[in-house]
């Protein structure tokens, strides 16, 4: 069996939201970390207090009585908590890892005597073989997956690139057709130029 390429999707906030708490979680280490290390060598606990403000806020958290836990603050507490609690949450759960496969096989039919199945590696190259009968394709490169078809190509020059990946599509959706494969959205992509024409470019 052909080894397949393993993907996986994700959500960009999330990564962004995940990088900043680490970020900050790490700071704060760092921060507290160097107060510690200033304890360590004789500094004033009163110096460190006025730095970190450590003492400052235990002192007022420790005083606190029943009294000034009113019911406007229980409200403000309570919603916030519960939208800090949706917010990170539905973060953490989209990014968890969601690993699939990017390209799978081709079933041509299926029935209760059997199925026709075509290996995706054999798709792929009846595009690349296709776009590489194209004058203007030095190199060609396919991925089938999500019953879409990918050509990534690199041109022999740049003066006719856009008429190069029209006819490189459509010549894969022939050879398709012409192969008896069903019809597949081919999406045809430049990813270089061929190094003994890169001159065109100048």
């Amino acid at each position: 069996m052909l080894r397949q390429r393993l993907r996986s999707r994700g959500f960009a906030l999330s990564h962004i939201v995940a990088r900043l708490l680490v970020i900050a979680l790490a700071l704060a280490l760092l921060w507290y970390g160097a107060m510690v290390i200033l304890l360590a060598f004789k500094v004033s606990p009163d110096t460190v207090d006025s730095i970190s403000g450590y003492r400052t806020a235990y002192d007022y958290l420790t005083g606190l009585e029943p009294d000034d836990i009113t019911s406007d603050v229980r409200l403000v507490v309570g919603l916030g908590g519960l939208a800090v609690f949706l917010l990170f949450g539905y973060l953490a759960w989209r990014e968890i890892p969601r690993p699939y496969l990017a390209r799978g096989d081709l079933q041509l039919s299926g029935g209760d005597r059997g199925a026709v199945d075509v290996n995706a590696r054999a798709v792929e190259r009846v595009a690349e073989q296709a776009a590489l009968e194209h004058d203007g394709v030095a190199d060609a490169r396919g991925l089938y997956h999500d019953d879409a078809l990918t050509l990534e190509i690199v041109a022999r020059g740049a003066r006719d690139v856009p008429a190069t990946l029209s006819a490189v599509r459509e010549q894969a959706a022939e050879s398709l057709d012409r192969h008896d494969l069903p019809a597949l959205p081919v999406n045809v992509t430049l990813t270089g130029l061929d190094r003994k024409n890169r001159r065109e470019l100048a």
